[in-house]
């Protein structure tokens, strides 16, 4: 009698452990979509059957090379991408609930840094795109683009501080038609350059003083020479010297 007692309560504590991993476990449905005898797809969902995640293997060598993540959502929210089937995943793409892409992260050289950051539009056309240069973990490099995918500014952290230090803005069929620099790192431009056809200097304003207003202006002829010089000396806001080239 005693042992069968202890067989019964043995059998009810079996039963309600096994009873509670099955609901708190989520399901996976491993799957063969193409039929050829190996499973490449892995189905998660979680105990109320709402859908997970999705584990693909799309080149059939064992090893997961994208996850679309949902979240409990119909559609993906992330998909996670190993595009050079290394067993590392090399690109993240980010989408509104709505599936709407956001922006895209990748590891353009392969080699473990998210050093790319591609970031959309209402339009799904790339408005920003932003680079690590140096592979310090932080973007340096921020290039911006119009509604038909010109490229309308490039803001650079050159001193790699977090901190912008240099602007090149662009006019029709993306010529250059001017820099901007941050000399001495207080954020704000104090040199400004102009270009012709994106490559000929034709004008050197500078901020001396750092107060936010030019007070010398360089002038360059069609060869590139240096032909005049404008100067406030005493910061007054009014020309008060001014040198040519003979």
């Amino acid at each position: 009698m005693k042992t069968m007692r202890w067989t019964l309560k043995y059998f009810l504590t079996g039963f309600l452990f096994f009873s509670l991993m099955t609901f708190a476990e989520a399901v996976v449905i491993q799957v063969d979509s193409d039929f050829d005898g190996q499973l490449d797809q892995w189905q998660h969902k979680s105990d109320d059957d709402r859908l997970l995640k999705i584990e693909y293997d799309k080149n059939g060598d064992g090893k997961i090379d994208q996850i679309d993540i949902f979240e409990g959502n119909e559609k993906p929210v992330r998909v996670e991408l190993d595009r050079n089937f290394d067993g590392t995943l090399d690109q993240v793409q980010h989408y509104s609930k709505d599936f709407i892409l956001e922006y895209i992260e990748k590891d353009s050289k392969y080699s473990g840094l998210m050093d790319w950051r591609e970031i959309y539009g209402t339009n799904k056309k790339v408005i920003r795109l932003e680079t690590d240069e140096n592979r310090d973990g932080k973007m340096d490099v921020f290039q911006y683009f119009s509604e038909d995918a010109h490229m309308e500014r490039v803001e650079y952290d050159s001193s790699h501080d977090g901190n912008i230090d240099r602007w090149e803005f662009f006019g029709a069929h993306e010529k250059l038609e001017s820099v901007h620099f941050d000399t001495n790192h207080d954020g704000k431009p104090d040199q400004w350059q102009y270009f012709k056809n994106s490559t000929q200097l034709t004008k050197v304003e500078h901020d001396t003083n750092f107060d936010g207003n030019a007070d010398r202006w360089e002038y360059f002829d069609d060869s590139g020479k240096m032909e005049r010089v404008e100067l406030d000396r005493n910061h007054d806001g009014k020309l008060d010297l001014v040198k040519r080239r003979q």
